[in-house]
């Protein structure tokens, strides 16, 4: 229940996660856009990784200005998670 407590402390202090709702067994969260700033990012990337959300969806998050640590770096834990075995694509 703790750990519960600690997914939901931690969802509320990402600043660019504007709301979150429940329907079922799924947990949706609203992202205020996906041009956020990379410390907003890595923190969904944490949270997805520490509690094992399907990260493909943050796929759609990659710009430009995060394409060189977000997508280009393939040795990241959470390359293949979020971008598959992709060979490129093209930023926002």
């Amino acid at each position: 229940h703790r750990d519960e407590d600690a997914f939901f402390e931690w969802i509320k202090k990402i600043d660019w996660i504007e709301n979150y709702y429940g329907s079922g067994k799924n947990l949706y969260l609203e992202l205020s856009g996906c041009d956020m700033p990379d410390e907003n990012l890595q923190d969904i990337i944490a949270l997805f990784h520490r509690y094992n959300v399907d990260m493909k969806q943050l796929k759609k998050c990659l710009t430009d200005s995060n394409k060189a640590w977000f997508f280009d770096n393939k040795k990241a834990f959470w390359h293949k998670k979020v971008f598959g075995d992709t060979v490129d694509v093209g930023a926002k």
